[in-house]
């Protein structure tokens, strides 16, 4: 009896001690000055990302996305849930044929690979910081098989 109390104590630690390196390396510090973000183009003429946290092909991922004034992008889709905040510029997002017109501050969640389009309205980039719960992917709506 005295060896298995013993064995679940020992057990017990060695969770917790997981468990609190686990939860430690997910709550790592964050601080990027604005002129240390790095910009790079997406692939894309008019838009460009510049990545925060995490590694937007492999997984979750923290990044800004920049769309060029007069950009406009086509109905397409991502495969991870996303929640955008706008920080500057003005979206037109257009979600089941309804449009909406997004100042900075404006929210929206796109989850279940949602189909939208969007397009920036006005003679500014549209700026958005976008929290991706996966992989990055664009998927094209008119292409047959989508593309990337």
């Amino acid at each position: 009896m005295k060896n298995h109390r013993l064995v679940f104590v020992l057990v017990f630690a060695l969770a917790l001690a997981a468990l609190t390196s686990i939860i430690g390396a997910a709550e790592k510090t964050a601080v990027i000055p604005a002129a240390d973000v790095k910009w790079t183009p997406a692939g894309v003429p008019g838009v460009s990302t510049a990545v925060l946290e995490g590694d937007m092909q492999k997984g979750p991922s923290h990044f800004y996305l920049k769309y060029d004034a007069g950009f406009v992008a086509p109905v397409h889709h991502h495969s991870p849930n996303h929640y955008v905040t706008v920080i500057s510029g003005t979206l037109v997002l257009t979600v089941d044929g309804k449009e909406n017109i997004l100042a900075p501050g404006s929210f929206f969640a796109l989850t279940g690979k949602a189909k939208h389009a969007a397009r920036v309205e006005g003679d500014q980039p549209a700026v958005m910081f976008i929290d991706a719960r996966g992989p990055w992917d664009v998927v094209m709506e008119d292409a047959p098989g989508g593309k990337k």
